[in-house]
C-alpha cells in the first residue's frame, strides 16, 4: 500500500466500486484487510489540507455536522470492529477497538473540542493497526509487500 495514494485494491473483480476501485467482497482475510483499509483511508486520509500537506478524512468532515456526522462515523467505526469479529480476533483486541470508536464519539459529542480532536486522536487508524497486527501474525499471506 503506498500511504500517498491510499489503498491498492485489485480492479477486477464484481464487488462494489469507491472513487473507481473494486472492494472484493469475500470473507478471506485478504478481502478483509482491503476492505477495513478502504474505509480506513476514506475516514482518515482521504484528503489533503492544501498549503500544509495534512491528511484528513471523512470522520472530520463529516463530524462538523452536528449529531448526524458522528452517527455516521461511530457507524462506520463500528464496521471495523465488526470486521475484526469476523476474522475472530479476541474478546481484548475487539474492547481496544470498540473503546477507541466509543471515545471518538464521546469527544465528537463536545461541540468545539470534539472537531478539533478528530485531527489528533485518529481512532480508525489504531483500529487498522490492531486488525494489521492480527492479520500479520495469524495471517501472513494477506501482508501487500511494497518494493
Amino acid at each position: 500500500m503506498n500511504s500517498s495514494t491510499g489503498p491498492a485494491f485489485d480492479k477486477s473483480g464484481d464487488g462494489p466500486r469507491i472513487v473507481g476501485v473494486t472492494l472484493p467482497t469475500g470473507n478471506d482475510p485478504a478481502s478483509v484487510r482491503a476492505r477495513v483499509e478502504a474505509v480506513e483511508f476514506l475516514l482518515e486520509r482521504s484528503f489533503r489540507i492544501p498549503g500544509v500537506n495534512v491528511p484528513i478524512g471523512l470522520d472530520a468532515l463529516v463530524g462538523l455536522v452536528p449529531v448526524l456526522g458522528d452517527i455516521v462515523t461511530t457507524a462506520l467505526g463500528a464496521y471495523m470492529v465488526w470486521e475484526a469479529r469476523n476474522l475472530g480476533m479476541s474478546k481484548w483486541h475487539l474492547t481496544r477497538m470498540g473503546a477507541n470508536v466509543a471515545f471518538d464519539a464521546a469527544l465528537g459529542l463536545v461541540p468545539v473540542v470534539g472537531d478539533a480532536a478528530d485531527f489528533v486522536f485518529r481512532s480508525n487508524s489504531r483500529n487498522l493497526r490492531i486488525i494489521k497486527k492480527h492479520l500479520d501474525k495469524h495471517h501472513p499471506e494477506t501482508r501487500i509487500i511494497e518494493g
